[in-house]
Parts: C-alpha cells; sequence; structure tokens
C-alpha cells in the first residue's frame, strides 16, 4: 500500500514529506563524518620578546574533535621552544597543555595533538622561544578536525 512503511515490525503510515526530512537530516550528520577542512597556515611574531599565537581552533558553544595539531618549528633556533594551549575551563581561560621543544633536537614538526580531543570552545595556540633570532620568523601549523 502506498505511503505505508514498516518500522520495527509494524505497518505505520509515513508521508514523503517526513522521510525527505529524515534523509536530509541522516546527510547531514554524515556530512559532519567527513570532518571540517584542514586547517593550514603560517604566522610570524615576535616568539623570543613574548609568548604569542599561532592559531587559534574551534569557535565558542561549538563541538568539535581535534584529530590532529602540528607545529613546525623549523625555521627557529631555540634551545626552549614553548608550546602552549589554552582553553576557556567554567568561562575561564586556562593553560591546559604546555611542553618545551629544543630546535636543535626535537623534529622539525611537532605532534602536538596526535589523537581525537573534543573541544567546546576556542582553542588558543601560542609559541614561546628563547632566542633572540626567532623573533620574525614563520611559523607553520596544520589540523583536522570535524564537527560533532
Amino acid at each position: 500500500m502506498p505511503g505505508e512503511f514498516y518500522i520495527d515490525g509494524k505497518a505505520e503510515k509515513v508521508s514523503l514529506k517526513a522521510i525527505e526530512t529524515r534523509l536530509t537530516a541522516i546527510e547531514d550528520n554524515l556530512d559532519k563524518l567527513a570532518g571540517e577542512a584542514p586547517g593550514t597556515g603560517s604566522v610570524t611574531g615576535d616568539w623570543q620578546t613574548a609568548e604569542s599565537d599561532v592559531v587559534t581552533i574551534g569557535a565558542h558553544n561549538v563541538r568539535y574533535k581535534i584529530h590532529s595539531l602540528i607545529i613546525s618549528i623549523h625555521n627557529l633556533l631555540g634551545t626552549a621552544i614553548t608550546i602552549r594551549l589554552y582553553m576557556l575551563v567554567n568561562g575561564v581561560e586556562r593553560k591546559v597543555y604546555e611542553q618545551v621543544f629544543d630546535a636543535a633536537a626535537d623534529p622539525p614538526g611537532l605532534w602536538i595533538i596526535n589523537g581525537t580531543v573534543g573541544i567546546h570552545e576556542v582553542l588558543r595556540v601560542t609559541l614561546q622561544s628563547n632566542e633572540v633570532a626567532d623573533n620574525g620568523q614563520a611559523i607553520d601549523y596544520d589540523y583536522m578536525m570535524e564537527e560533532m
């Protein structure tokens, strides 16, 4: 019979409009699984003068899964390159990660996030160097995420 479908073993009448609405919702959810376009870029700063922003990821009250974040320090010379991540925790920005790297000893590409991390606020990524020659140098970044 037209318009009659079986749901959980019972015959029910369902409008074509209801089916189209449900399919659209399913398609929207599947599109999210494909992830956002990769975030890539380069930024210059006075890294030795002060801690400076590299990139901000996400948005206020929007849920994301960050799968990877790579920072390139290939242009730097410092022996104490400090990467920090900040995020709002109960409405107050807090440092949630800090690690120190050595541009001479560590690889030029650093996996800061290598696995899935869920966020619902902006994640701010900063860098600071102990070498004055690093001022004005470019820092490259690359990240992958998907909206939840």
